[in-house]
Formats: C-alpha cells, sequence, structure tokens
C-alpha cells in the first residue's frame, strides 16, 4: 500500500481545508483531494492511502454522469489538459485533482435525507422534528422516510456546520435561491438513489453544495455524493431500529468512539487495521458504485 499524501505543495495562494487544498490561479481553482481524514472537525494526525484519489474519481463519475441535467464547476480532471505551469507537479496531482471554474460560493450545505441517521436521528428523538420539518412518529434509527427531506446547514469555517430550518436558509441566502437549491437537491438525490439501489448501495443522506457564475446561475461545486459527502449503507445487510454497516468513515467514527479522546485537536494516530479497513470501504463503495475495480487495489 502506498503512503499516504498528506498535502500537496505547489507554488500558487492556497486554502487548505480538512481535506482539500484550493487553489487560486487568477481566474480558475485547482482543487487538490489530499488522503486526509477528519472527524469530529479534527483531522486525523494520518491519512488513508488513494482516498483522495478515490473521492476525485468517483466525484468526476457522478458529475458526468449528470451533467445534462445539473451543470458542475469542473473544467478537467486532465492534467495534460492544465495550464503549463502546473504540469511539472504531475506526482502531486494526477489522479486526485480538478481544475474548475471560479464561482461565488453559496454559505448553505445542502443535505438530503432518505433515512433517519447521525444528526437527524439525534434531533428526531428529542424533538420529533429534523431541521423544522414534523416527522411521524414512531419512526426507528436509520428508517426509510416517507420521503426524502432536504435539511439545509450553514457553512462554517470553523468546526461543525449547523443545522438550520428552510425559514432560516431564505433569510440567508433569498427565496429565490432557496427554492432552487431545494428543488436540485431533492431531484439529485432520488436520481442517484435510485441508481445506486441498482449497484446494491443505500445513499441514507448526501449533501451539496452550490456556487454561482457572474451570470447568477447556479451550479455544482466541491464533489458530490462520496464517503465523504454521503452516508452509504450496503442494501443486503440494512435492518433498521440500529446502527448500519458502512461504506464511509463511519468506521473511523466508530473506532474513535472507543478511545479515550475529549473529540479536540490533537486527534489520536489511527491503527493500520483502522487506515486498511477505511480505505477498503472507499474503494468498495467506488466499485460498487461505478462498476469499476480501483487500480491496484
Amino acid at each position: 500500500m502506498a503512503d499516504a499524501m498528506l498535502q500537496s505543495n505547489l507554488p500558487f495562494p492556497v486554502r487548505r481545508g480538512k481535506v482539500r487544498d484550493v487553489y487560486d490561479l487568477g481566474e480558475q481553482l485547482l482543487i487538490v483531494a489530499s488522503d486526509r481524514i477528519s472527524a469530529f472537525d479534527c483531522v486525523m494526525p494520518n491519512g488513508i492511502p488513494d482516498k483522495g484519489k478515490i473521492l476525485t474519481s468517483l466525484a468526476l463519475y457522478w458529475f458526468r454522469k449528470y451533467e445534462c441535467e445539473f451543470e458542475h464547476h469542473v473544467i478537467s480532471a486532465n492534467v495534460r489538459e492544465y495550464p503549463p505551469a502546473l504540469r511539472e507537479f504531475r506526482e502531486q496531482i494526477e489522479g486526485r485533482s480538478m481544475l474548475v471554474k471560479k464561482v461565488s460560493v453559496v454559505p448553505i450545505e445542502c443535505v438530503a435525507r432518505g433515512y433517519l441517521a447521525g444528526s437527524g436521528w439525534k434531533d428526531y428523538i428529542a424533538t420529533g422534528q429534523v431541521c423544522g420539518i414534523e416527522l411521524p412518529p414512531g419512526l426507528r434509527q436509520c428508517e426509510k422516510l416517507p420521503a426524502a427531506i432536504f435539511t439545509p446547514a450553514t457553512k462554517e469555517q470553523t468546526g461543525h456546520d449547523q443545522n438550520i430550518d428552510y425559514d432560516r436558509m431564505i433569510r440567508i441566502i433569498g427565496a429565490g435561491r432557496g427554492d432552487v437549491l431545494r428543488e436540485r437537491t431533492l431531484r439529485l438525490y432520488s436520481e442517484a438513489a435510485d441508481y445506486a439501489a441498482s449497484r446494491g448501495v443505500i445513499i441514507a443522506d448526501t449533501k451539496f453544495e452550490f456556487g454561482q457564475l457572474p451570470d447568477g446561475k447556479l451550479i455544482l461545486i466541491d464533489e458530490i455524493i462520496t464517503p465523504d459527502s454521503s452516508r452509504f449503507w450496503p442494501a443486503d445487510k440494512y435492518e433498521p431500529g440500529r446502527d448500519q454497516e458502512s461504506f464511509d468513515k463511519q468506521f473511523v467514527r466508530n473506532w474513535l468512539e472507543r478511545q479515550p479522546w475529549n473529540k479536540t485537536a490533537p486527534a489520536p494516530r489511527l491503527p493500520d487495521d483502522v487506515v486498511a479497513g477505511t480505505r477498503a470501504r472507499y474503494m468498495a463503495a467506488y466499485e460498487r458504485l461505478t462498476g469499476e475495480s480501483w487500480p491496484n487495489s
């Protein structure tokens, strides 16, 4: 197994997120997905080999699959088509980068939930609602909802994004943009969830991000429908009323929950078996959803 790439180093202005290094090229951006992994808002000291490449490949798969309906920000993921100044850094960026349009980011995480899990389950236990949406009584943990719901969240620069109701969202971004984002989020989730089901995968929930072009058009940005932005469950092992087996970083969270750690930095180092198990889950998600084998798996 190759070493994890924890950070790219290119001679351009950069903003580093928990996983991605975003380089400002003037008219465009270069997004490089590292192998860093975060949980509970902390970045782990060691990464997951190939994670950034798997995330990039899967996001590109979805972007291409739905680009006729949902315009996105990707210009190219082929280093040979990048500006000449980037090509000498091929070793760092090959397979884990996207050259994208520069947009004005809409400051909302657009979350679609088809199942009652995670923070949605916690909200439901406490209030019977999720982000202000009243749900039927008596639902079980991880149960499929009568219909998918749109549950926006704030995009926080530090700390955890905060779930909000729809009324608060439109106070932030306006009713017109809010209506468009809700409709697109639920439609894309529905189409992707139906497709994933045919591949034996449940997409329990997922989040999308949108940006606005200078002409006002709203387009998909960042990544879509990956193990970092979604809950993926194997359909053949699904059983409501309990936590589910998953193809995402819940495996890391579960290990961390068993450690004597207070969920503040510095995070503990992940043991080799957790690293290997997480990598295997990310690869399994890619292979099930795309029908393609991951190279050198």
